[in-house]
């Protein structure tokens, strides 16, 4: 499910408060700047340095 535009445009990076971009598979946010994932579970994004995963080269959003 895609988050809201709206929430897309207002949350940042918890880390370095860079912009996020959606990405699907594996479902999550992702910061280039950081190469973070910030999983997304049950439509909700998990914005915790700490559940942070490393973001691998492949994803494409």
């Amino acid at each position: 499910m895609a988050l809201d535009p709206f929430l897309l445009s207002i949350l940042v990076c918890p880390k370095c408060k860079g912009t996020l971009t959606e990405v699907h598979d594996p479902e999550g946010l992702a910061c280039t700047s950081c190469r973070l994932l910030y999983p997304i579970h049950e439509d909700i994004p998990v914005m915790l340095v700490e559940e942070a995963l490393p973001l691998q080269q492949s994803i494409k959003g």
